[in-house]
């Protein structure tokens, strides 16, 4: 039995706007309900609708910035930074800046779509 797992080919999530989610471990990758961790690089005037999840996550900006209206307060984290919202917490994820932001995210449990409660 090996006590490790090297992630080598990431579940590429398919999107229509433009935004890069590389899903190392999770649901769609390894079956893991647990936790997800997955890389992502949103394009410049990338936005999501509100959502409301039921699950915390994490996030750490490795480059460029984020914004995040959380409960109708309005954050926007740089580079080097991070944040954890918790599960419930209405939020809506952009990038309304001039370049990428590329970020990892953690969810507890994981990510799913079914879980994420995103607004029409």
């Amino acid at each position: 039995m090996k006590h490790f797992q090297i992630q080598k080919s990431p579940f590429i999530v398919p999107t229509d706007d433009g935004k890069v989610i590389e899903e190392h471990f999770g649901l769609a990758t390894d079956g893991n309900s647990d936790v997800s961790i997955a890389h992502m690089i949103a394009p410049p005037g990338w936005s999501e609708p509100f959502q409301t999840p039921e699950f915390d996550e994490y996030t750490y900006i490795i480059k460029g910035k984020k914004q995040f209206i959380i409960e109708g307060e309005k954050i926007v984290l740089e580079t080097g930074q991070s944040i954890k919202i918790k599960k419930n917490a209405r939020v809506q994820y952009s990038n309304p800046f001039s370049e990428a932001c590329e970020y990892l995210a953690i969810c507890l449990p994981a990510f799913s779509i079914d879980a994420v409660n995103r607004e029409s």
